[in-house]
């Protein structure tokens, strides 16, 4: 799965298939032990969970890049690996 951002120790990632098996456009989160997945259209944390500082953190970075990671999700579900995109500064 290829790390598309790293900021404050928390590690953004995607997964690429070419099936289409991933319905809701996300992004897979770890920081420490934690892991989660978080919906990019409005920041929902949707499986696990993270620190409530990390998940802000998250969760404005992904507001900030939306736009960036639709078009890397829409690479991601057609089989084409995933850009990297800028981390909170």
């Amino acid at each position: 799965m290829p790390t598309i951002s790293i900021f404050y120790g928390i590690q953004i990632m995607m997964y690429f298939y070419g099936t289409g098996k991933h319905n809701v456009p996300h992004i897979h989160v770890e920081y420490q032990e934690n892991e989660a997945v978080f919906s990019i259209l409005d920041g929902e944390e949707l499986l696990g969970s993270l620190p409530r500082k990390q998940k802000r953190l998250v969760q404005a970075w992904i507001e900030l890049y939306q736009e960036s990671l639709v078009v890397n999700w829409n690479l991601a579900v057609s089989g084409q690996e995933p850009h990297h995109i800028e981390p909170l500064r």
